[in-house]
């Protein structure tokens, strides 16, 4: 006979070193969703320090091109410490004087091979910090959601589209893809909700300030809570905005970006909802980048695997698209996955970009 653990236990969220978060799952719907559960007490969300490492001059030109992907060697050492409780945000060293590089939270050398146990599971060991490992001897391997190094991959190869604008992401994260915009546009606000979660997104935009300098761009943190119709202005709460930031952002914002946010059906339904009340309120036409990964799930009201966060978020684009409000027109359309990789990361076919361009209806 299985016994079911109390309601209230079962709600409690309790992350250790040791956690494990897997991209295969229980697709279990939960009102009470897990970041917001997590901050409520005061658990830090994936915490990740980094530092961007490239040769600025020599990317420009081979990214342009497309140019080979090649590994890079730099003499600088690993520039940041990966957070105990979280994974660190990616990996990777890119073409032509492009690398990422971080701290690391395990020890030894990495296994290659799968490690199963006498059942044909996976077996995934996190083996405990070590202090010689603050600087350890190469990159890490990608251990960032591969939507995000893909949105990061276009934008490096828009910049056209991204060059002297302003721009806004959706649930940044730890900040990577907005640091990367930052190399181009005028101005760009990092969104998220959570102290810790912008608190992180500050100091990974602090280490990588070089960047931003480089290209003369603004990276501005602050909260978007995606459940509130307003930004908050109350000078009180961390990373509010101002009245003159408000105005910035609604008269000159052209570019809209998120990736990996369609894991939840209701936040899924909130990050829609606030895209199209932000196209609503900006002066200009906008374009909304969407990066998602088709992920599977073993669903209990099917009894098999399902892709139902992203049929969600598929049935979202179209109600966008169908939307007819005397107001705004929403064209939907797949970005096609060929530009170059600049980024060392698995690019599956799983992985895809979506484009939203909002036009006034004439």
């Amino acid at each position: 006979m299985v016994q079911l653990a109390p309601a209230a236990a079962m709600d409690e969220v309790t992350f250790r070193s040791d956690t494990v978060l897997s991209d295969v799952h229980l697709y279990t719907p939960n009102h009470r969703h897990l970041m917001v559960r997590l901050n409520s007490v005061g658990q830090p969300v994936f915490l990740s320090q980094f530092k961007l490492l490239w040769s600025q001059d020599s990317w420009t030109d081979s990214g342009a091109k497309g140019g080979s992907h090649r590994d890079v060697h730099t003499k600088e050492p690993p520039s940041a410490e990966t957070g105990s409780t979280g994974s660190p945000p990616g990996s990777g060293h890119g073409n032509e004087g492009f690398s990422l590089q971080a701290g690391t939270d395990t020890t030894g050398q990495e296994v290659a091979e799968a490690q199963l146990d006498e059942d044909g599971d996976l077996d995934v060991v996190r083996r405990p910090r070590a202090a010689s490992d603050s600087n350890p001897a190469g990159p890490l391997r990608d251990k960032v959601w591969r939507g995000a190094l893909l949105l990061a991959d276009y934008i490096l190869f828009r910049q056209d589209l991204f060059r002297g604008c302003t721009a806004l992401e959706l649930g940044a994260g730890t900040g990577l893809a907005s640091i990367i915009a930052a190399t181009m546009a005028r101005t760009v606000y990092c969104t998220d909700v959570g102290a810790d979660l912008l608190s992180m997104c500050q100091r990974n935009i602090a280490l990588n300030s070089h960047l931003a300098a480089t290209g003369g761009g603004i990276v501005r943190v602050k909260e978007l809570d995606w459940l509130k119709d307003d930004l908050c202005t109350d000078p009180k709460v961390p990373f509010s905005w101002s009245q003159e930031e408000i105005s910035d952002l609604y008269d000159h914002t052209t570019i809209l970006f998120a990736a990996e946010v369609f894991y939840d059906d209701d936040l899924t339904d909130a990050v829609f909802k606030t895209l199209s009340r932000l196209a609503h309120r900006l002066k200009n036409a906008c374009t909304a980048i969407l990066s998602v990964e088709k992920r599977l799930n073993f669903t209990l009201r099917h009894l098999d695997v399902t892709c139902e966060a992203y049929d969600h978020f598929r049935s979202c684009l179209h109600a966008l698209e169908q939307l007819a409000d005397g107001k705004l027109r929403f064209v939907v359309e797949p970005v096609e996955a060929s530009f170059p990789q600049l980024l060392v990361y698995e690019r599956l076919q799983q992985l895809e970009l979506w484009k939203i361009i909002a036009e006034p209806v004439t």
